[in-house]
């Protein structure tokens, strides 16, 4: 396959209203819960991107009669929590950490036997933060010898609840052990050491399974029950609008309204942070759809500063970071991030991706073990590898708006996974950016 690279000239502003994509962490959910619910489920504003459609292959090769995607509509009759069947062949998770290690959970309590795979990158992310839990409740997993994919779900468990406090916060090991805690005997009880993302939890709640907060950081669930089938309006994704919070935050005469997003107080990590720093971002319109709060975020230039970045906010904004760190190259001053030990095993190594990229462009950037440490100064154009990862290559092409000539990121074509119309999107507010094949 050829690679996808592009090309973004420097200067310019974004101004004008855009919708960014479906949330991918809560389209992935409406597909699974709504495959296991009882009944028909409606999906509006669906992520047609190529995670999520993973995610509904996969129910599909279960059995799932699955409607669409048609500009965003999905219909699924459910099948219950019971109704999957044996796929025959693996399920290939392609390049989402997010669809495997949910299915992990949901997998483990079938009657049946499974195997996950994906594509290299999702090989080297680390699996056995899902597997070991699972395995405490009685699931049988097989794993390659470094805990990674492909993973062999062995059917036929028995599942048990457990009582587990999360040794690194995260949600997808919180919603792994969640959806393997429908299928288990007694109570699941999860306690986190940070908040994280409550996708799992507010959809739990909205297709009618009980679920009890215990307090802010603990949730159970009690095996046994049913989902029923729902309507579910998937909000604009935070992740994707906060690449154009950052490009219109670091380009002069900017004005851009982005429209419907989520803001999930589990979700708000970006926007608190790029406050912190000096942006101007309104929310405004607040209100819900589908259990989710929603708003219409304005983000306008304004002159900004490095922070040292609260730990709090880390888990918060933790998809966030590779947009976050161009922000702070824009910067006046220094950022230093840290305790974020996670965006190294992403879908790359984010942490040095990004370290090096900003070098390529003239920033000084340093990497540590948990952060990163990044002088503002002045972008020079130049070409950067984003690995094939979807965020980093989002994130330099903004850059371009404040560098001294244009940026050319190679490796691009993963964009598709979460935002699969990014050039025309970008090109219609401002950002002058082409895609070419090589």
């Amino acid at each position: 396959m050829t690679d996808l690279n592009f090309t973004v000239e420097s200067g310019g502003a974004l101004r004008g209203r855009l919708r960014v994509p479906g949330d991918k962490s809560i389209s992935h959910r409406a597909i699974m819960l709504g495959a296991l619910a009882e009944g028909t489920t409606t999906i509006s504003g669906f992520l047609e991107g190529e995670d999520c459609l993973a995610t509904l292959r996969a129910f599909r090769g279960m059995g799932v009669r699955i409607a669409g995607p048609d500009q965003g509509k999905v219909v699924i009759p459910g099948v219950g929590l019971h109704g999957l069947r044996a796929p025959s062949e693996p399920l290939d998770m392609g390049n989402s950490g997010t669809s495997m290690r949910l299915m992990s959970g949901l997998l483990a309590g079938q009657a049946f036997d499974t195997v996950l795979t994906g594509d290299a990158s999702l090989a080297r992310r680390p699996m056995r933060r899902v597997t070991e839990p699972l395995t405490r409740m009685g699931a049988r997993i097989d794993s390659a010898g470094q805990g990674t994919a492909p993973l062999k779900i062995h059917g036929g468990q028995r599942l048990a609840g457990i009582d587990y406090p999360l040794p690194v916060a995260s949600a997808q090991v919180k919603s792994c052990l969640l959806l393997a805690g429908l299928y288990a005997s007694g109570v699941t009880r999860i306690t986190e050491p940070a908040p994280t993302r409550d996708h799992t939890e507010r959809m739990l709640a909205g297709f009618g399974y009980p679920l009890a907060r215990e307090n802010e950081r603990t949730v159970a669930v009690t095996g046994g029950g049913r989902l029923i089938g729902t309507e579910i309006d998937v909000p604009a994704d935070i992740s994707s609008a906060a690449f154009f919070l950052v490009g219109a935050s670091i380009a002069p005469g900017s004005d851009l309204v982005l429209e419907h997003v989520g803001v999930n107080p589990t979700r708000g990590g970006v926007i608190d942070i790029l406050r912190l720093m000096g942006a101007d971002i309104e929310i405004l319109n607040r209100r819900v759809a589908g259990g989710e709060p929603v708003a219409d975020l304005r983000a306008r230039h304004a002159p900004l500063h490095g922070i040292r970045i609260p730990e709090a906010l880390v888990p918060l904004a933790i998809d966030e970071f590779p947009a976050i760190f161009i922000a702070a190259a824009c910067a006046v001053g220094v950022t230093v991030l840290t305790g974020a030990e996670e965006l190294r095993v992403k879908e790359s190594d984010r942490i040095q991706v990004m370290a090096d990229g900003l070098t390529a462009l003239g920033i000084a950037a340093g990497p540590t073990s948990d952060g990163i440490v990044i002088q503002g100064g002045a972008l020079s154009g130049g070409a950067v590898d984003s690995h094939g990862d979807h965020r980093v290559a989002m994130s330099f092409a903004m850059a371009a708006l404040q560098a001294d000539g244009s940026i050319r990121i190679q490796d691009c074509r993963n964009v598709n996974t979460s935002f699969p119309d990014f050039v025309a999107q970008s090109q219609s507010v401002g950002l002058a950016i082409r895609a070419s094949e090589s």
